[in-house]
């Protein structure tokens, strides 16, 4: 599979799920902002059609008094007093027709000449447009005097109409820049989320491509000491041994770097969990040293141990105990006769430090940026011959980042290397 077509695949899929997303936002925002302009805009003119409707069902003042309601010959109460809004037109239609355009004159001839009744407007505030440029906002109720009759109120809308088409516009030119500017956001977006993906299918070519040339250097070498003795079954065991010895420890090697892959699988699925206690760190330190101790003098090497933190830890004992392995296990390997190893424990702005010093080989600077990377070492012949397969040190850094903390790889002056762990206290 084409690793540029793939990116370019997902980075496309990745952009257009941005700008969906952002469209959507953009589209509910205006139409939410919209809504409550129109709502507001029409508040005023609402209220005083409901009103006046509300006064023409009870029939005026003197209805409410519990007398007989005082009509003009039109049927409506009189509009003085708390009568009829004066924004409020009142329509009386009657066979399809107006029955008061005398009493609405020059309104009547200039709007309402060619208008017809809408039944839709029954006792629901709507909007309707006269002559195709006059808004209106208009309910209807039916007329108590005539059966088939209706009242039908308007109120003249066209300023707030003229400010909700404003908006309008507004808004949809404001949609249409943000819709451009959230393309440009969803390609930048898409590409800053495609780098972390790059990153890890990268490493993973890197860490396959590592880990089969890793695995076939021993496989080989088993595969040919094995057929090498297939060609000799006459010989006794004693006169193969040193092959049959190598075959073993290519599989011993096989069987930890198994274990360490299964082990950053995990990892890296956060499959593996930690079991947390509480634990004195020097005195943890010292019992981990200990067997280490005993195995540095015999190499006629040094190994000093300044265990002065005095704090308690909150960690897992197992890993805890993995971790300063491999990095002892590593100073043992790159150090000679001579050469002194140094665990040093102390406690500084509320972190709990762990030291592993060495007077070895060192590494190089570049060696430094790259000694956590798995399957890396510096000189691999000599890591080979002594076992190494470069996982080690990426399951110390995967362990201490897993209790939060950090570990860094310094030189130790004059020589040899320095590993700094900073853990969290208690």
């Amino acid at each position: 599979m084409n690793k540029n077509k793939v990116i370019r695949s997902q980075q496309l899929r990745f952009m257009v799920y941005t700008l969906i997303a952002f469209t959507l936002l953009f589209g509910m925002f205006g139409a939410i902002i919209f809504g409550r302009i129109q709502s507001t805009l029409y508040a005023k003119t609402d209220s005083d059609l409901t009103a006046s409707k509300r006064w023409l069902e009870t029939g005026g003042a003197g209805a409410e008094r519990g007398k007989e309601p005082v009509r003009d010959k039109y049927g409506f109460p009189p509009a003085k007093g708390r009568g009829l809004n004066p924004r409020v037109i009142p329509l009386l239609w009657s066979d399809g027709h107006i029955a008061n355009a005398e009493q609405i004159g020059f309104t009547y001839n200039h709007y309402f000449s060619e208008m017809s009744f809408d039944p839709a407007t029954i006792g629901v505030i709507s909007n309707v447009t006269v002559q195709g440029k006059y808004h209106f906002r208009t309910v209807s109720i039916p007329y108590p005097a005539a059966e088939g009759s209706y009242v039908q109120l308007l109120v003249n809308v066209d300023p707030e109409q003229n400010l909700i088409d404003n908006f309008k516009r507004i808004i949809i030119l404001c949609s249409a820049l943000f819709i451009l500017l959230s393309i440009s956001a969803s390609y930048i977006l898409s590409r800053k989320m495609m780098k972390p993906i790059i990153r890890s299918w990268d490493k993973q070519v890197e860490f396959v491509e590592n880990a089969s040339h890793e695995l076939r250097t021993p496989l080989t070498v088993i595969q040919n000491k094995l057929e090498l003795l297939q060609t000799m079954p006459e010989k006794r065991i004693i006169d193969t041994f040193e092959n049959i010895a190598l075959s073993l420890s290519e599989t011993r090697r096989l069987s930890r770097m198994t274990a360490d892959l299964l082990t950053l699988a995990r990892a890296d699925s956060t499959e593996t969990q930690l079991e947390k206690q509480t634990i004195e760190l020097d005195e943890f330190v010292n019992n981990v040293c200990g067997p280490y101790k005993e195995i540095a003098e015999l190499s006629e090497k040094s190994m000093q141990l300044r265990l002065q933190s005095r704090t308690r830890l909150k960690a897992d004992p197992e890993r805890l105990h993995q971790l300063l392995v491999i990095l002892l296990d590593n100073a043992l390997k790159y150090t000679g006769e001579h050469d002194s190893i140094a665990i040093s424990t102390y406690a500084k702005e509320n972190k709990a430090f762990i030291e592993v010093s060495d007077t070895g080989i060192g590494i190089s600077e570049e060696g430094l940026s790259r000694i956590f990377d798995r399957f890396y070492r510096e000189d691999q012949a000599r890591s080979r011959e002594q076992g190494g397969s470069g996982l080690g040190l990426s399951i110390a850094q995967w362990i201490v980042h897993s209790h939060h903390g950090t570990i860094q790889a310094l030189h130790n002056e004059p020589k040899g290397v320095i590993f700094r762990i900073r853990l969290p206290k208690q």
